[in-house]
């Protein structure tokens, strides 16, 4: 895992979320479509995270994405 690979994984993401009708996903439905591993995942998340792309919650014992 480097630098590249998590901005990498971040874009994936970011654009699953923006084609999505509602721009949120939960994370089964994102590694569903990215095919990234929960680890893969979770860097991305930061990355968008500390960029204010994105905001995190739970709902139903699942992690929700939502694109801000």
């Amino acid at each position: 895992m480097n630098i590249e690979s998590i901005g990498t994984w971040a874009g994936e993401v970011y654009k699953a979320l923006e084609v999505a009708d509602t721009h949120v996903l939960g994370l089964k439905q994102i590694k569903k479509v990215t095919k990234l591993k929960k680890d893969e995942l979770m860097a991305a998340f930061g990355w968008l995270g500390r960029e204010g792309k994105i905001v995190l919650t739970t709902e139903d014992e699942d992690i929700v994405v939502k694109l801000v």
